[in-house]
């Protein structure tokens, strides 16, 4: 503790390089796991896949949970502005050959990090945000052998996504009008960072209950990678068509999703649907009034939900450790 604040509130960035874009990873708590790290949390992000967006939630969930598990997210290959010693790509004809800042790039830059940077012995609670839902659900199918003790959807955007209120503005703004923003985003990418963060405020004037900490995020999105985002976003209208129900269904007792009840993202039509389909499921309807957006306004709330969504799935897991640890040799 120093000057009342608690020193395990305290975070590390860093920034990697990931089948050859940049990376970047916030971490709460541990920042290299070994055998004592038996769980790990970890955010896949929307898009934009800009970690800082999720600070406030992470610090929320590490703290809930007593400091014991770390906390990391992964930013989206290409979604942050590299430091001044990195370039935003260190391997070009990866980068080309994968389309690593597309889609299935996104995906299997998810699973490249899990292989290089976490134990495969890791208990993995994944949470997932918006697209990041379809990515986890992916990775789930790819590598059927991680050790996931639980997967959260948070405003899962898994099916007919060109088909929603939102995707029927974004599919042609996205897929044919794109190259046409790049020009404006370049100018506003040239713009000093101090007025960058008044524009983005006066952006955000309208959210009354703003968590400051994503304004600085949203300039650095301005800064360098929105172009990421938005070809990323064009595929995601393509390729985001009929919900994966063989992989939910062999998963289903490991996953939770929650849906918005105002999200033009995801009707609440989808979540009739799946709710349907798989009566045996958790899945759960907002009755807060959350956005899409969560993180803007939310954070520390949703993060309080998916604690207690998940505490019992943690307490057989420390007990089964537990167990594991006393049995004599």
């Amino acid at each position: 503790m120093e000057n009342g604040i608690d020193l395990r509130d305290d975070s590390q960035t860093d920034f990697i390089y990931c089948c050859g874009a940049i990376t970047e990873v916030l971490k709460f708590g541990s920042c290299h796991l070994n055998f004592g790290n038996k769980v790990l949390f970890l955010i896949i992000p929307g898009n934009p896949g800009v970690v800082g967006f999720y600070r406030t939630f992470m610090q929320t969930l590490h703290s809930m949970f007593g400091y014991r598990h770390p906390v990391w997210a992964v930013s989206h290959a290409g979604h942050c502005s590299p430091p001044g010693s990195m370039d935003m790509v260190d391997d070009v004809s990866l980068i080309t050959e994968q389309d690593v800042f597309g889609l299935n790039g996104q995906i299997e830059h998810k699973l490249a990090f899990l292989r290089k940077h976490i134990p495969r012995e890791t208990s993995l609670v994944l949470i997932g945000h918006s697209i990041g839902c379809y990515i986890i659900l992916e990775m789930m199918k790819r590598d059927p052998e991680l050790k996931i003790k639980k997967a959260v959807m948070l405003f899962p955007t898994i099916e007919r996504m060109s088909c929603t209120p939102q995707g029927k503005v974004m599919t042609p703004v996205l897929c044919h009008m794109r190259y046409v923003a790049y020009l404006p985003l370049f100018l506003l990418s040239l713009l000093p960072e101090r007025l960058k963060t008044i524009l983005i405020k006066l952006v955000f004037g309208g959210i009354r209950s703003l968590d400051h900490s994503v304004v600085q995020p949203t300039v650095s999105l301005l800064s360098r990678c929105a172009a990421n985002a938005m070809y990323m976003g064009s595929q995601e209208m393509r390729k985001v068509l009929e919900r994966d129900n063989m992989t939910i269904r062999k998963h289903l007792d490991k996953l939770v999703f929650y849906y918005g009840a105002t999200d033009h993202w995801c009707p609440v039509q989808y979540y009739h649907e799946i709710k349907r389909d798989f009566p045996n499921g958790d899945f759960r309807l907002c009755e807060n009034g959350f956005r899409h957006a969560f993180v803007l306004d939310a954070g520390k709330e949703v993060a309080k939900m998916v604690v207690e969504w998940v505490r019992g799935d943690l307490k057989t897991e420390f007990l089964l450790f537990s167990l594991s640890t006393d049995c004599p040799r």
